[in-house]
């Protein structure tokens, strides 16, 4: 039995009730600060990599700029810069993760093409990529999108096919 009177016991428990009363509250307050600073710090790093990403693009604007204000030059000098600030926006798509993928020629694999038609071809194996019609960029879990493909069906129907 415990030497003290029924309102010092209930004294004492009532102490420490409000003790772990406010270390509840101060733990949630931790929480709620937590989450905020979690919140602000994600935001930082989404705005960061928008800003880095638009930076790698800023030379192809400037790029394609240029070739407008050069359109009244020769169309073979032209289609040449057009070419070359392509290239360069292909590079920055492969330095972003998501180079584009040359797939003529390849095994259609619907994880990284979209038929968009199929044709007999007595060039190409049934089931082969025979042309690109929209290039796919990035690979595997990365791909940004797929290509869309011409499939091929094999050779003619005349008899002559596989």
């Amino acid at each position: 039995m415990s030497d003290m009177r029924p309102e010092e016991e209930d004294m004492g428990s009532a102490t420490k009730i409000a003790e772990l009363e406010d270390r509840w509250k101060r733990a949630l307050a931790d929480l709620d600060n937590f989450r905020k600073r979690a919140a602000r710090d994600a935001e930082r790093q989404r705005s960061g990599e928008r800003a880095r990403t638009a930076a790698a693009w800023l030379p192809i604007v400037d790029n394609l700029e240029r070739a407008i204000e050069h359109a009244g030059a020769e169309p073979d000098v032209l289609l040449d810069g057009v070419r070359a600030v392509r290239d360069q926006a292909l590079e920055v798509l492969a330095r972003l993760g998501f180079p584009r993928q040359d797939d003529t020629g390849r095994l259609f694999d619907p994880t990284r093409h979209e038929a968009v038609a199929t044709v007999h071809d007595d060039d190409a194996p049934e089931g082969t990529v025979v042309h690109v019609t929209r290039a796919g960029y990035g690979h595997g879990e990365d791909q940004l999108r797929p290509a869309q493909v011409v499939v091929s069906k094999g050779r003619q129907p005349d008899g002559t096919g596989p």
